[in-house]
């Protein structure tokens, strides 16, 4: 190398040092860092100054002698960085970060560094952030409401021969644009039914906008559907707001409980079916809506039109393609797959392996009318599920109502089985043989419930549950009176 080329590369040497050097002062707050040991090595002078004193004359000290409360040299010895972690100086909350700097796997150094020299500014921060993630959680809501993409044809569970037919025709409605009505009981799946149709067709990636027609006050519904300007009556907001059928341009609108509409309502809804064009109230510019409608109601329409209480002209509108899901009392073969379709959804949620049921309580299933259809057998199951202390749901771990007077057997049939033993009668020994256990194992131990639950291999906590079960008392003083 020649002398020329020495010192230019001495001088950008010293250049990027002293560059360097002013990075590391103009970092706003502290910073401090120390070697192996703990020793300091670098000290910038915002620190400097907020501690009152000289950085360079504490270059070479302990850090421990610098810095009141100071853990740079247990990090160095640990290994373990520290990250927004409080720190008392001079009286003052601070947070604070003391990250370890590694080279060939061995700790070399320890940066530390000042975040905020006051905790206060940590809760204007979270304060600020907290409003944003509120706001992106308001805007979530509001975008999982116009693309709601939870049901898929998937997500329609059966295997009769009438839902496998139901499947086909809302499959082949869903290729098109022509208006559905889906009927059926309380229970049964419309909404399901709706989203699948939606999300099988070619405004899947548009928006699914619902509405119960039942649930909005009759004065509310036309600025439901239709929006408003701002100041169009009292109390609107003073922006406006758009209506349901403006947010389900290109997409789907699914008006549910169709049949709770308002009859003065009604030739409004018809004339937007028809002519795909409306104002908002207190406005006058026409506004054009690409929607396809799903309507859906647990009612006769046709019933209703002869008692005035629905329009004929709106039924033909709506009943385009007719889809009628049948109750589950008429499609029992769905029961069995549907119930052990959400058990294992309640196994997910429960933080459990899986959940089974025996013959006997999926005869009791099968043999209930269910008049709440789909959503009656969901809230059995979790009611079940929820007091369960195992694995398995047996015939008498199910609510009283899920069969125990529903059951459709005949007298005659009735008398034969009680004059053999029932299937359930063992269940019935099972129970009986695990109280005597229960029994007997607590007096051999004085009624000691930890040596009780070792012996018997269970919880203390499900020992306890088992005790109440069977009626058993705590103590071996209360036990003649109970027994």
């Amino acid at each position: 190398m020649t002398t020329a080329n020495r010192h230019k590369a001495i001088k950008d040497t010293k250049d990027q040092l002293e560059l360097y050097s002013l990075i590391f002062d103009s970092i706003h707050n502290g910073v401090i860092v120390t070697d192996a040991d703990g020793y300091v090595t670098h000290f910038n002078k915002p620190y400097g100054r907020f501690l009152n004193v000289s950085p360079e004359e504490q270059i070479g000290k302990h850090c421990t002698e610098v810095v009141e409360n100071t853990r740079m040299h247990i990090v160095a010895r640990t290994g373990v960085p520290e990250i927004n972690q409080s720190h008392l100086i001079k009286g003052q909350n601070m947070v604070v970060q003391r990250i370890p700097i590694r080279k060939d796997g061995k700790i070399i150094a320890v940066f530390g560094q000042v975040m905020f020299k006051n905790a206060k500014d940590v809760s204007t921060l979270a304060r600020r952030l907290s409003s944003l993630e509120s706001k992106v959680k308001e805007y979530e809501r509001e975008l999982y409401t116009l693309r709601a993409r939870r049901y898929t044809f998937d997500s329609i569970i059966g295997a009769s021969d009438k839902m496998i037919s139901l499947k086909v025709e809302a499959m082949k409605a869903a290729a098109n644009s022509f208006p559905v009505l889906i009927t059926g009981e309380s229970g049964t799946g419309k909404e399901l039914f709706a989203q699948a149709i939606h999300n099988a067709g070619p405004r899947a990636d548009q928006p699914f906008v619902r509405l119960n027609c039942s649930a909005i006050p009759k004065e509310l519904i036309e600025s439901e559907l239709f929006g408003y300007e701002k100041g169009a009556f009292t109390g609107a907001s003073a922006s406006g707001k758009e209506g349901k059928f403006e947010q389900a341009d290109g997409g789907t609108i699914f008006l549910d409980e169709i049949g709770d509409m308002a009859l003065d309502m009604q030739p409004k809804l018809l004339r937007v079916l028809e002519e795909k064009e409306f104002s908002r109230l207190g406005g006058k510019s026409v506004i054009r809506s690409d929607f396809r409608l799903i309507a859906a109601t647990n009612q006769n329409l046709q019933e209703m039109v002869p008692k005035k209480r629905f329009r004929l002209d709106l039924f033909y509108r709506l009943n385009v393609i007719p889809l009628h899901i049948p109750p589950l009392r008429e499609r029992p073969e769905d029961i069995i797959p549907l119930a052990r379709y959400l058990l294992k959804k309640l196994a997910l949620m429960t933080c459990v392996k899986s959940i089974s049921i025996s013959s006997e309580a999926e005869q009791a299933l099968v043999q209930n009318d269910w008049p709440g259809n789909t959503r009656e057998l969901q809230n059995v199951l979790e009611r079940t599920v929820s007091s369960l202390e195992g694995d398995t749901i047996y015939l008498d771990d199910l609510p009283f109502d899920a069969g125990h007077t529903t059951y459709t057997a005949d007298a005659r049939s009735q008398n034969d089985a009680a004059s053999v033993p029932s299937k359930a009668s063992l269940r019935d020994i099972q129970r009986e043989t695990e109280r005597e256990t229960l029994l007997e194992t607590l007096r051999n131990t004085n009624y000691n419930k930890k040596k009780a639950s070792m012996i018997l291999g269970v919880h203390r906590t499900l020992l306890y549950k088992k005790m109440k079960k069977y009626n058993i008392p705590l103590h071996a003083a209360e036990e003649t009176r109970h027994l």
